[in-house]
């Protein structure tokens, strides 16, 4: 059975710290034991506790003194008072303190089950409540990157460091690892979340002849529709951090522009002469190898090499599946909140198995869309089987797909010769046809299972005539 928390008994009575270890052990409960106040408080500080079972007369310091020092450790903890003497005075002392509840001896197994489980419904509601609260202040910021791999500890370090300088910053990875969510951490873990705004912009979202317009702002009449000037999204950021996704994307033009804000700090509104200083951070992300890019032209190396000063790279989720868990926790607290369920976040062994198992080709985007549909159509207060998706429950019916898209490349002739980019657009339009018939026609669950936004996916069914 799944551990349902982890709980100190403070007893100086053995045949009580017996009875209580073993109520709370066969309902899932890791139970520590302590002989006095002083040895509770000694483990109460080495490590954390759902909840502590605590008797009132003990010797030593005795146990309203013993909760005091418990409550200075950590003022949420939740303390369940025990004692024979139960008059009314120690259960008004013992709450005037600040102890959860308190039980009588003798007691019935059952009402030490119920008040442990209140207390410790308590904490984490406010525990979730809290993180809530700072996650709203900060706007998704470091709090949301959730991992405890060798992978991510690299991550979290590099924020660190990186986050008081001013100096670039890309950050790579695949479509749903949390490019966005990195670059938040940095912002909001820098002094320029005192001085300055986090603007995102996803550069393939916006058009090409409007991009220049939407990052470098223009005046009244700098081209036709232009009825009246608009500040860029440079200037919007001054001060602050400006965080440019799938940078791949933007055309030559304004590469070169990008180029001269790096270099100079400065940059000229599209109709005007005059060049606006600004201090601005660049942030920037991309899902593709730039370096290739570099070298077929189709993005500027002296740029390349200015973006890249620090490089934080994002390993999918497939790599490092021992974060799938404590995500997978996380987006059950954050579902529970916004949909205002009670979902346990501990998860059985045949659902931790499943979500182990399946190779997240979205990311942890993807995941955390499991996660939230999970969390809607559960019919009781644990996620089971039933509550996932079809594909994430059969896996292997991917690896079909893969062998079909292997057999179909060995099928081209490349000794007579080919038109690579027509071969190309036959798998994209292959691909893109699967997905939709996978998702029923959905567009932004297919864009999902291809790693790509719903812009590109759309812009792509447009080129290709493909019928939805």
């Amino acid at each position: 059975m799944a551990k349902k928390g982890n709980i100190l008994v403070v007893d100086d009575e053995e045949i009580m710290r017996d009875v209580l270890e073993s109520i709370l052990s066969q309902d899932g409960y890791r139970v520590d034991l302590a002989k006095t106040g002083e040895e509770g408080i000694s483990k109460l500080s080495e490590r954390a506790y759902d909840a502590t079972l605590l008797d009132v007369s003990m010797p030593g310091i005795g146990g309203l003194r013993t909760l005091e020092e418990i409550l200075k450790l950590d003022r949420e903890a939740v303390v369940i008072m025990i004692t024979a003497f139960a008059t009314f005075d120690t259960a008004i002392a013992a709450w005037q303190l600040g102890a959860f509840n308190c039980v009588r001896k003798p007691f019935e197994n059952e009402q030490i089950l119920k008040t442990v489980s209140a207390g410790i419904a308590r904490r984490r509601g406010d525990e979730e409540r809290r993180v809530l609260r700072r996650t709203l202040k900060t706007s998704a910021d470091r709090s949301q990157i959730v991992g405890n791999s060798a992978a991510m500890r690299e991550v979290y370090d590099l924020i660190e460091q990186v986050a008081p300088a001013r100096t670039t910053v890309l950050i790579t990875g695949e479509s749903g690892t949390g490019k966005e969510v990195v670059s938040r951490a940095i912002h909001f873990s820098s002094p320029r979340a005192q001085s300055g705004q986090f603007v995102a912009v996803n550069c393939s979202n916006i058009p090409s002849e409007l991009l220049e317009s939407e990052l470098f702002g223009h005046t009244r009449g700098a081209f036709t529709g232009a009825v009246a000037a608009k500040k860029g999204l440079f200037e919007v950021a001054d001060g602050g951090s400006i965080f440019l996704d799938e940078i791949s994307t933007i055309p030559p033009e304004t590469q070169a522009r990008l180029l001269r804000v790096i270099q100079e700090r400065e940059f000229t509104p599209l109709g005007d002469t005059q060049p606006h200083r600004v201090d601005v951070r660049i942030i920037a992300a991309t899902n593709t190898d730039l370096q290739r890019a570099v070298k077929s032209g189709d993005f500027r190396e002296d740029l390349f090499y200015r973006l890249n000063v620090i490089n934080i790279h994002l390993p999918p989720l497939r790599n490092r599946r021992e974060d799938i868990l404590p995500l997978a926790q996380h987006f059950i607290r954050k579902y529970n909140l916004e949909n205002e369920r009670t979902m346990s976040d501990q998860l059985a062994p045949a659902v931790l198995s499943t979500l182990e198992n399946y190779p997240w080709p979205g990311n942890v985007r993807e995941l955390e869309t499991a996660i939230e549909r999970a969390v809607i159509v559960a019919r009781g207060n644990e996620i089971d089987l039933e509550c996932l998706r079809e594909e994430i429950l059969r896996p292997d019916s991917r690896d079909g797909d893969s062998m079909g898209t292997e057999e179909s490349l060995a099928s081209i002739d490349i000794t007579r010769g080919i038109s690579f980019y027509d071969e190309v657009s036959r798998f994209e339009i292959e691909l893109i046809r699967r997905a939709l018939e996978i998702t029923g026609g959905h567009q932004s669950k297919a864009a999902k299972l291809l790693g790509m936004n719903n812009t590109t996916l759309n812009s792509k069914i447009k080129v290709y005539n493909i019928k939805v």
